[in-house]
This record gives C-alpha cells, sequence and structure tokens, in this order.
C-alpha cells in the first residue's frame, strides 16, 4: 500500500464522538513501543481536549475500513500565540494553525502516508502560519518537517511530563 491508495476524509468538531476511538486507536499502534509512558497514556484526554474545540479540524486516511493514519489540529487564539516568544521579531503575520497530533500506523511509515494527510489538513487551512512541535529525541521527524518547509524555531515543554519538543514554524501554504 502506498499513500496515494488511501482515501483520506475531514472530520471535524461534531465528528469526534464517531471518530475518538479510531484516532486513540491508531495512536495506540503508532505508538505501541512508549505506550507505558503516562504521558502517551493520556491521550484520549488531548483528543477530548483538541476534539472539543469548535474549529476543531481532523483528517484520517483509510486503506478500506481501517484507518492508518490522521493529523488534527484547530487555530490558535488570537493574539495569544504562544509560539511567539521563540521569534524575534515575531513574524507580522498572525493568524496560526496549531497542528497538534499526526500518527500514522507503524505498517503505513515511510510510504508518503505523514505528508498526504499533513498535507490533507493544512492545505485547506486559511491560517497565515502553522506551529507544531516535534520530539526533540525525534531528529528524524524533524528533518521530514524541514522537508515540508517547517524551521525550528525554540524548545518547549509544555507539561511536566512531557517531553522537550523542537518549536517548529512555518507559513501556509507549505512550500
Amino acid at each position: 500500500m502506498s499513500a496515494p491508495d488511501l482515501v483520506v476524509r475531514r472530520y471535524c468538531h461534531e465528528d469526534l464522538p464517531k471518530i475518538r476511538q479510531t484516532l486513540i486507536d491508531v495512536h495506540a499502534d503508532a505508538y505501541a513501543d512508549a505506550m507505558d509512558d503516562e504521558f502517551n497514556q493520556r491521550f484520549p484526554w488531548f483528543v477530548e481536549n483538541w476534539g472539543g474545540n469548535p474549529d476543531f479540524d481532523c483528517v484520517i486516511a483509510w486503506d478500506g475500513d481501517m484507518a492508518v493514519a490522521f493529523a488534527y489540529g484547530a487555530p490558535a487564539t488570537p493574539q495569544r500565540e504562544w509560539w511567539r516568544e521563540h521569534v524575534t521579531p515575531a513574524p507580522e503575520k498572525h493568524r496560526t494553525f496549531a497542528y497538534s497530533e499526526l500518527a500514522v500506523r507503524t505498517k503505513y511509515r515511510k510510504t508518503g502516508t505523514a505528508e498526504l494527510i499533513s498535507r490533507a489538513l493544512l492545505d485547506a487551512r486559511g491560517e497565515d502560519l502553522v506551529v507544531l512541535l516535534v520530539d526533540t529525541e525525534h531528529p528524524k521527524v524533524q528533518e521530514l518537517y524541514e522537508s515540508w518547509g517547517l524551521r525550528k524555531v525554540g524548545e518547549r515543554q509544555p507539561f511536566a511530563d512531557s517531553p522537550l519538543y523542537t518549536v517548529m514554524l512555518a507559513d501556509l501554504p507549505l512550500r
């Protein structure tokens, strides 16, 4: 299976009840080797938190009737974009999409699926910028995002039990 053979569907806040378990299942497969970590075990809380946003935007890639990957996020609150503390001077553009989560089942990695769903999510966005976090212990993931035009602007640990993340920023649309 390659990325072009997958079907990508878009979901919103109102769809959360029907996609919640799908997101949790894909995440559990994608992070199977790290599910003993308490931070990863809290993923259902993150789904509820992000999905509770009225502007929640999510794409899921399907191989037949099996969900194989997802990406989601929501617009950042205007004039309260936390990433600005990492950029001097901050860009004049201010409408930011916070790209919160990307998960790809292990069997579908290195097939172009991550880029397929990321672009499906971001290409439809009307914001000026996108911001995301990448675990600093995953430099290859950071390199992948850099190949799409994102750049490192700082590091952040948003929760006491979370990993240290690289803060990445790019203009939309991605190049």
